[in-house]
């Protein structure tokens, strides 16, 4: 069986995945590998993954929801995620699962201006030190 995979898009430097259907762990894992190639391909700086879709999480997922930031962070790109719905978010806390580094918002719209935030706030330190 062939997983459904998640579209990608890429605005500027930022990549988004806005994830509309309920992730199984094939289609997890396929979109891990989809979205850390895509950093590397695109040396995105920013992903955002919007999961307002999203309304229950098991434990894979949430630790698949974990790993991607983490791993994407190590890639040099920040992570924001959008849209978590509250049983969500209690998921991953009551998980034990750090998002450490990740950022959040409401939805993708201000997912987009906390990145764009965050690229004007790096672009002012390069210049303060340049």
């Amino acid at each position: 069986m062939n997983s459904l995979r998640i579209p990608i898009l890429k605005v500027g430097d930022v990549l988004i995945a806005s994830i509309q259907v309920a992730l199984h762990d094939a289609s997890a894992v396929q979109f891990k590998d989809d979205l850390l190639q895509k950093i590397h391909d695109t040396k995105a700086r920013g992903v955002i993954i919007d999961l307002t879709a999203i309304d229950v999480v098991d434990s894979f997922i949430g630790r698949m929801i974990a790993d991607i930031a983490a791993m994407s962070g190590l890639m040099g790109a920040r992570v924001v995620l959008t849209g978590l719905q509250p049983a969500v978010a209690i998921t991953l806390v009551e998980l034990g699962l750090e998002l450490t580094g990740v950022l959040t918002a409401l939805n993708l719209e201000k997912g987009l201006a906390m990145m764009q935030s965050q690229a004007d706030q790096t672009e002012e330190n390069s210049d303060a030190t340049g």
